[in-house]
């Protein structure tokens, strides 16, 4: 990727708001997908109350994400609903 130099003092804060906004939202979709993935780890290892509890603490990281616009409410909402699902089935094995 080509770096573009700011021409105006306006157009270098907006560079710089941009790219911190970015470093942000990085880390913050990394916290959502790490927390996805302890869901996921505990659901394969068959641990129904470690599924719970990783989703306990997943729901709110998912619902914060989505409310900041880091992510759609709607894939928040399906991210919660399918781990949700697959987290009730592991009772039924």
């Amino acid at each position: 990727m080509r770096a573009l130099m700011a021409n105006t003092k306006s157009a270098q804060k907006r560079a710089h708001q941009a790219s911190a906004r970015r470093a942000q939202n990085v880390a913050h979709r990394s916290k959502v997908r790490s927390a996805v993935r302890k869901v996921v780890t505990a659901i394969q290892t068959g641990s129904q109350a470690q599924a719970n509890a990783a989703l306990k603490v997943a729901t709110p990281v998912i619902d914060a994400m989505a409310r900041k616009g880091i992510i759609h409410p709607n894939k928040a909402a399906r991210y919660k609903s399918r781990l949700a699902r697959q987290a009730r089935t592991l009772a039924g094995k």
